[in-house]
């Protein structure tokens, strides 16, 4: 599995470790109770087993320790998840990210008494979303067709754009460069063409990059 690119898969990331670690433990101690049994009771004689039809203490440790193990899993879980999808109240960056048949729309938020900067894509010429590493940067999705899905799997996440449904998600790179995205739910004809890059560059050259744009010299609406 590929290391993640942002660090809210990172904490995802680690928990999928954690589970398969728990997995592995609980294979090998059920795995080894059967070889123990196999290995203890293989022969034969004439004595004859107890014939106790419970035994309490062992009935209460193979009733608790699941519940408690499977607890334990969820709190972490419930954990993880409020921390993958928290929104950073104080972001460097607003973009809203529209999805449409059959392309995508970037709207970086200005600031007080700036313009709003938009990137428009097209079928078959995919718009670049530009962000700054080590950042965090909240995205506003939306879609006023069908539904849509915002992925980098670089970043191992996804998100859903749904009509009439407010969804944000706050992303941070953690490494610069060039990551391909792509709508990841079937939304028409030309859903195979609805594709994107984000590129995760320094401070300097986000900000570099957004002063070109506000005076009109990078190609920006």
């Amino acid at each position: 599995m590929p290391e993640p690119k942002s660090e809210q898969a990172e904490g995802i990331f680690s928990l999928w470790q954690g589970f398969f670690v728990v997995a592995i433990c609980v294979g090998a101690l059920v795995w080894g109770l059967i070889i123990f049994v196999i290995l203890r009771y293989r022969r034969r004689d004439d004595e004859i087993p107890s014939q106790r039809p419970y035994n309490i203490p062992i009935e209460i440790v193979y009733t608790a320790a699941p519940v408690l193990l499977v607890a334990v899993l969820f709190g972490f879980s419930v954990a993880t998840e409020d921390s993958a999808t928290a929104v950073d109240p104080d972001p460097v960056a607003r973009i809203e990210v529209i999805g449409f048949q059959w392309s995508w729309q970037f709207v970086y938020a200005g600031e007080e008494g700036d313009d709003d900067i938009t990137i428009t894509g097209e079928p078959g010429e995919p718009p670049e979303m530009v962000v700054p590493v080590g950042q965090p940067v909240v995205l506003s999705l939306v879609s006023n067709d069908v539904n849509h899905s915002f992925w980098v799997p670089d970043f191992l996440s996804k998100r859903d754009l749904i009509p009439g449904v407010e969804n944000e998600i706050t992303v941070t790179a953690t490494e610069a460069g060039e990551y391909d995205g792509r709508c990841a739910e079937f939304c028409g004809l030309d859903h195979w063409r609805m594709n994107y890059t984000v590129r995760v560059v320094s401070q300097d050259a986000y900000d570099d990059w957004i002063d070109e744009h506000r005076a009109g010299e990078g190609g920006g609406a």
